[in-house]
């Protein structure tokens, strides 16, 4: 059996496969020569372009961030005890697969009713064995819930509706267990990405994938987690992106680009001013009106320069 490439366990809102190959053209000379030891992405997210990049470069080791306390389970149960989920999935994937139309929509809701009972009940302070089935449930619910999207409520719940997928593939045992090898060079933190701040230096080649900003006022999709992130978080992270850049770092970071929308929208340019700023061409992934997913752009941002095109300069 052919052995899957490491991409993302989980389909999550926002991720960068499309962008991949624009990100990629972009990495730092030193981190293709495999120079820089050490990677970090402040906001993992689904994790598309981590598990591209630590499979692709050299690193020694990796901290990936974020701040949904589903994912730092997700993440922590897959790289430490990826057989033990395997197992759960399975029984969780069976008992689904055995019934008819109606008879899965009714197992869905069980499982995200468990699933948001016992929200409360699971600690991120220590590992527990109760992550082992949380994370198979959050797996699970990704793989049969509308579009695929986490989406949170007011209250930190679960609440998307069941998908009616013919046959998902709930149980992917080679790819997790791939990604379970490459998560062992890597730390995995439950926190803000200013937390980051102490694995960035000289030799570290960062990532920034925040919250896009929205380029319509329709275009609010930010309930990755319970709370959104506002433009003044965005002029936050901006800070944070210097302070990183004074520190050595080599880094790049993605948004939205406003000028979609409004071309006297200079927001990304003035708060990375100092910085490398080019646009690279995307396909919108989320939008309430299925008609408007068409091209657009997105900002990439670098401290060092690159090319026209993705050609790298010598640094």
């Amino acid at each position: 059996m052919r052995v899957p490439s490491p991409r993302p366990f989980l389909k999550w809102a926002g991720g960068k496969t499309q962008l991949l190959p624009a990100l990629a053209e972009r990495v730092p000379k030193k981190v293709r020569e495999g120079q820089v030891p050490v990677y970090v992405e402040p906001f993992v997210g689904g994790g598309a372009v981590y598990f591209h990049f630590n499979s692709r470069f050299r690193f020694r080791e990796c901290h990936i961030f974020d701040v949904n306390e589903e994912l730092f389970l997700a993440y922590t149960v897959v790289r430490d005890r990826v057989e033990e989920l395997i197992e759960v999935l399975q029984g969780l994937a069976g008992d689904f697969l055995s019934r008819d139309g109606a008879g899965r929509q009714e197992y869905y809701r069980e499982v995200r009713d468990a699933f948001n009972r016992r929200r409360k009940t699971v600690t991120s302070a220590r590992f527990h064995p109760s992550w082992i089935e949380r994370a198979a449930q959050l797996i699970f619910l990704n793989r049969t819930c509308y579009n695929g999207l986490f989406r949170v409520n007011s209250r930190g719940e679960f609440n998307v509706p069941f998908g009616r997928y013919k046959n998902p593939l709930i149980v992917n045992e080679p790819l997790l267990r791939r990604d379970s090898m490459l998560l062992q060079n890597t730390s995995v933190h439950l926190g803000d990405f200013a937390q980051s701040l102490p694995t960035m230096s000289e030799g570290t080649f960062a990532y920034f994938d925040p919250p896009y900003r929205p380029i319509s006022k329709t275009a609010r999709f930010t309930a990755y987690s319970e709370d959104g992130f506002s433009d003044a978080d965005q002029e936050r992270l901006a800070r944070f992106f210097a302070a990183c850049n004074a520190r050595g770092a080599l880094l790049m970071l993605s948004n939205s680009d406003p000028k979609n929308t409004d071309p006297e929208d200079d927001f990304f340019d003035r708060l990375y001013g100092d910085f490398f700023i080019t646009r690279v061409p995307a396909r919108r992934a989320i939008n309430s009106d299925g008609g408007g997913r068409g091209r657009i752009s997105e900002v990439v941002v670098t401290n060092y320069p690159t090319g026209r095109a993705g050609t790298l300069l010598p640094g």
